[in-house]
């Protein structure tokens, strides 16, 4: 129960930093909407994802481990779908500049927003669950 609930709260600080971070990642209705879509998102990502990754097992194994991210964009997806208050929207990034280091400016479709938001959250989760134990 300790460690269920340990995933749930990861899956709960992941998706809010992310949804600090990445302005194409959103959702309405206030914290009691996060607090069901990061339920939903850890029962995905403990119920679907594994059953993903073993489907799409020959795929990751030929592209050696890089068709991985795949498992999390479609878990995001199912987010979107099974909570309708969570959306992904297209956006458009202003660029960053400092001392020297530049991104550009760029427009991000849904699918693009969908990728890093899914690869920001994987990032904090594993982040945290490095934090934790």
């Amino acid at each position: 129960m300790k460690g269920l609930l340990k995933y749930y709260l990861i899956n709960l600080a992941s998706l809010w930093v992310t949804i600090q971070i990445i302005p194409g990642l959103s959702f309405s209705g206030g914290f009691q909407t996060l607090l069901l879509g990061a339920l939903v998102f850890a029962l995905i990502n403990f119920l679907l994802v594994p059953i993903l990754k073993i489907l799409l097992l020959p795929l990751n194994l030929l592209t050696l481990g890089f068709f991985a991210w795949i498992t999390n964009v479609l878990a995001l997806y199912a987010l979107t779908k099974f909570i309708p208050q969570f959306k992904i929207i297209p956006f458009h990034f202003t660029g960053f500049e400092y001392n020297g280091f530049i991104i550009p400016e760029a427009d991000f479709s849904v699918l693009w927003v969908a990728i890093i938001t899914s690869l920001i959250i994987g990032l904090v989760t594993h982040f945290l669950h490095w934090l934790v134990t």
